[in-house]
Formats: structure tokens, sequence, C-alpha cells
């Protein structure tokens, strides 16, 4: 077999969420995990391929897909949001292929920083990272909880933002990972299932959560550590709020402040993750990225 590796239509994109959540769930099944992914529409993608198609690739043959690979940047920062290979074809070069292509817009945008995230199990694909210079880095774990979380008081105040804060939300970005990511923000900011909440100490902005519609946190910024927990907690009672019937977020494993409000609200691991990329970067102390495409 050799499928044509090309740039992909914004047409195709909805496809190729499919074949990827069926390479997710053949993995995490095969891992004792069960079926994790459902199929959702590929609006992030859709945003990202309007703003640069640069990063989106697909494997095909005869028309049908067999691989797809997503990459996005943003300063100084390049980002392997997905690369899956089809069950059944795997180990056959194509994913090999795939990340050559990907790597060729981070050297076209000129990114001195590489990431992506990864399953931790998915130990073949950390060896092809490897070879490439990209090395496991961080733990990361994704949490949730069905307990409807109690209200308290997180000790800062919470407010609602909007796209007159975008330069906020931007230069907070910039304090906890390097980057700005207004364009992100837009696109989060534009999800009608979607709030961003501002955190207030002393009358001054500390930091900034998202909460979905689903109960999910993410992402979420502090300026210090030691703030991490009360907007965390603030975030998650915000999102039981949603009445979604479960609240969840993805902790960094050195986020030590995020883990024991986990611990003390009984969240319970979902999978385990791992952050890998070419270079330390970023305090994920005080960062809890989205999901493991959007970060």
């Amino acid at each position: 077999m050799s499928p044509i590796v090309r740039p992909a239509r914004a047409d195709e994109l909805q496809d190729v969420q499919e074949l990827i959540v069926g390479s997710i769930n053949d993995l995490t099944k095969r891992h004792g995990f069960g079926a994790m992914a459902s199929v959702r529409p590929a609006a992030f993608q859709l945003f990202c391929h309007k703003d640069d198609p640069g990063g989106f690739w697909i494997a095909e043959e005869h028309g049908k897909l067999f691989g797809a690979a997503f990459s996005w940047a943003c300063g100084d920062l390049w980002f392997l949001a997905e690369l899956f290979v089809a069950p059944g074809v795997q180990g056959g070069g194509i994913g090999r292929e795939m990340l050559r292509r990907a790597l060729g817009h981070a050297e076209r945008v000129g990114a001195t920083t590489r990431a992506l995230i990864t399953f931790t199990f998915n130990t073949v694909s950390q060896g092809l990272y490897m070879r490439h210079g990209l090395y496991p880095r961080l733990p990361l774990y994704m949490v949730s909880a069905d307990l409807h979380l109690p209200r308290e008081d997180p000790g800062i105040a919470t407010l609602r933002a909007s796209e007159a804060d975008i330069a906020t939300l931007a230069a907070l970005d910039v304090s906890a990972l390097g980057v700005a990511r207004e364009r992100h923000h837009r696109f989060l900011l534009g999800e009608p299932t979607m709030q961003c909440l501002l955190f207030h100490d002393g009358g001054v902005c500390v930091g900034y959560g998202y909460v979905a519609a689903s109960g999910h946190v993410g992402p979420l910024v502090v300026t210090r550590t030691e703030l991490m927990a009360a907007a965390l907690r603030s975030a998650l009672a915000h999102a039981a709020d949603t009445g979604a019937g479960q609240v969840s977020a993805f902790v960094p494993g050195n986020s030590e402040a995020a883990l024991a409000v986990v611990a003390e609200q009984r969240m319970r691991i979902a999978f385990p993750m791992v952050l890998v990329s070419n270079r330390a970067f970023g305090d994920w102390t005080r960062y809890l990225p989205r999901n493991p495409g959007f970060m």
C-alpha cells in the first residue's frame, strides 16, 4: 500500500474526524480503557484551516482515508494537535510520512518550540516522536467526577470575559506559556456553548478559565501558582452549575495545587497522557490545557 499524502481540504475535515475517532477508540480499547472518543463537529479544525491550511495533511488511496495530521502555530510555538493512522495499516510508514509533512509546517512558520500531547500508553508513537527530537516531558491527566460540586467561597472574584478582554487573556497566556493565543481566544469566545471566567484578587485580574456546557474546564491560567486551587475550585463550581451531570478537567502532573483539588473533590483519572516537546517550555503549575488538540 502506498497512499498519497497531500494537503487536506476544508470539506474533508469532518470525515477526518471520523477516522481519528476510530483510531483513538481502537487504541484505548486495546489498552483496557474502552471507547473514549465520539465524533464531534470539526469546528476548531475548520477555524485553524481557514487561518493556516498549511498545517493539514491526509493520506489516501482510491478516495479512502488512511491517515491525517493537523498542526497549528502561535508565535514561537508549533503544536501537533492530531496525527493518526487508521487501524489495520499502522506500522507501514504512513505515520512517519505524516509526521515528516507536519514537521515541515513547523519549519515553514519558523517555530523553535515544537510540542504535542499523546496517550501515555501510546509507546509506539512516542518512539517515533523521540526519533525526531520530541521527548516526553510532563504527565497530564484527564479527570472527571459525576458529583455535583458544592458551592463555596473560592477566595477570588469571578467575572465573565468578552471580546474586549482578548488583550488581557493573551497577556495571561504569555505569562504562563510564553506565547499569545489571541486567535484561539476568539474561537472560544465565539463558541455558544462556552463561557470565559476572569479571576480577580484585590481588584486585579489574576487569571482566566473556560467552562463548557458539557461541564469541562479549560484552558485555565493564573498569574501565581498559589492561586491555582482557588481558580480551579471556582471554575469547577461553575461547571457543576451547567447541569451537565459531570465535570472534568485536564491537569498537569506537576501542578500539586490542582491535583489537591482533584483529590478533595473525589475526581477520578479518566486516562493518562503526556506532554512531548523538543524543549521545556511554559509554567504548567499555572496552566491547565483544554484538551490534547487545543492545548
